[in-house]
């Protein structure tokens, strides 16, 4: 049996019930991507010496009678989360020799649980991309269509999903960089809430590796299945053992319904900044259609739901006032002599970002403010809700531009052109407040390309929108192979 596109569950069960070895699993990984990896480009570093030593190991352990909730199970990790022995670069050429003296959190986790790392995936410079591209290791493709994109920043594992080089992988989200490769590829990933899963050595280099707690960005599972990212999940979750883990444990409550009928759902899938596709409108109206037929209430609209705008331009200012704190003094004066030739009256996205760039502490105060104000008004949201559909990007995967100056660059929605960062407001509404969002495929675009949708749930409650995309995934279908 090919084990290629076997879910983690199945290849878990399989290792248990003895009907393949790890060393035999990884054997078959490892020929996969030397023999389809050029095309794709996904493995960045490959660590094949090592996982054939850590298949042994769990064949061994297995064999004495050991288990693990992924003992023996090949997978990958985003290059940017630190593993001692391989380079950690986050695609920056001048640390391109750079390698870190301990694991990242998550990677002891997964190892802890008996995954075996085959390798690590490609990412963007620096991982400030919505694609996945760099000077150290150059382009992933998708693996749909070569000419065009596989997301980012966590492209290389998503389109490794995609392929089938093993069947989990981790990767982390700021501006959509689980979910964003995930509607790319056809793929699910899942956006854990706000410091749910600790990311302690998820760090640019040569950055010490110290437990730091995030304003926006979060690590998280990706998968070919809903189950297996709860799988994964299970193994990522809890805090760092230097900080919150020295007295908190974490328990997940459980999902709030086991049927979609008793799901009670918003539908979105038009933004005030910038119009969705006519494919992603499809894929949501796909899964809307589902959830109706199921009997699940849906609803258009609510008083409840923050307001859209205003999500958009706080998500925007604490995702570029982060983004740009350690600019050189040159380059701050520079932009605040841009911003001060703003009109008053210019309330675009693009003016918000650079109004961002150059915030003082008093104006990130103000702008945080907001944010608890949103956060506030998504409790009451999710009190009559369960979780709200709408899309990630408001396209499928576009093609490859590798223009240097990103301001430069637009983004083509049924042939219109809009400002390329602006297709980020729909990440930033679960981002921005810090919620949980899987995303889930959804359908091809005419083209044949993935769409993908989100689904976004209550805080702390990230059971609900990964049990709601597994009852989905039953309705609607799930991963496809590329064809």
């Amino acid at each position: 049996m090919e084990w290629k596109f076997s879910t983690a569950e199945e290849t878990m069960a399989a290792l248990r019930a003895r009907e393949v070895t790890s060393v035999e699993l990884t054997d078959e990984v490892i020929a996969r991507i030397e023999r389809d990896d050029e095309a794709v480009n996904a493995i960045c570093v490959p660590d094949f010496d090592r996982a054939r030593a850590a298949a042994r190991d769990a064949d061994q352990a297995r064999a004495r009678g050991e288990d693990g909730p992924l003992l023996g199970l090949p997978v990958t990790v985003k290059e940017s989360y630190n593993m001692v022995g391989l380079p950690t670069t986050w695609g920056i050429p001048q640390f391109r020799d750079y390698v870190p003296a301990e694991d990242a959190v998550q990677v002891s986790r997964l190892k802890a649980a008996g995954a075996v790392p085959v390798g690590k995936t490609n990412v963007p410079l620096g991982l400030q991309d919505i694609q996945s591209f760099n000077e150290i290791y150059g382009t992933t493709n998708n693996p749909w269509d070569h000419s065009r994109t596989s997301g980012g920043s966590s492209g290389g594992s998503a389109a490794a999903l995609a392929v089938g080089f093993g069947s989990l992988s981790i990767g982390s989200d700021l501006a959509g960089s689980l979910r964003t490769p995930a509607h790319f590829c056809g793929v699910y990933a899942h956006k854990p809430t706000l410091g749910l899963t600790a990311h302690r050595g998820m760090v640019p280099p040569p950055a010490p590796a110290l437990p730091t707690e995030s304003d926006l960005a979060v690590v998280g599972p990706m998968a070919r299945t809903a189950r297996d990212l709860t799988l994964l999940l299970d193994v990522m979750a809890g805090p760092d053992p230097l900080t919150l883990g020295v007295a908190h444990e974490v328990t997940l409550p459980p999902a709030r319904h086991e049927r979609l009928s008793d799901f009670r759902v918003l539908v979105l899938d038009q933004h005030p900044f910038i119009p969705t596709g006519s494919a992603v409108r499809a894929g949501v109206r796909r899964v809307a259609d589902a959830l109706v037929d199921a009997g699940a209430r849906v609803e258009r609209h609510s008083p409840l739901l923050p307001d859209l705008a205003e999500a958009a331009s706080v998500y925007m200012q604490l995702l570029v006032s982060g983004s740009v704190a350690r600019f050189p003094i040159e380059a701050y004066e520079t932009l605040q002599a841009q911003a001060a030739e703003l009109s008053a009256d210019d309330t675009s996205l693009d003016a918000v970002r650079l109004r961002a760039m150059v915030f003082t502490h008093r104006d990130w105060m103000e702008t945080n403010s907001r944010r608890e104000l949103h956060r506030h008004c998504w409790r009451r949201f999710f009190a009559e809700f369960d979780a709200v559909v709408c899309p990630i990007t408001p396209t499928p995967a576009f093609p490859h531009d590798h223009h240097p100056d990103p301001l430069r660059r637009r983004i083509a929605i049924d042939g219109v052109e809009y400002p390329y960062f602006d297709q980020l407001v729909w990440a930033g509404l679960a981002t921005m407040p810090g919620l949980p969002a899987t995303a889930v495929p959804a359908g091809r675009s005419p083209e044949g390309l993935p769409v993908g949708v989100q689904l976004i749930g209550p805080m702390y409650e990230d059971r609900t929108p990964l049990r709601l995309a597994e009852l989905l995934e039953r309705e609607i279908g799930g991963f496809q192979a590329p064809e």
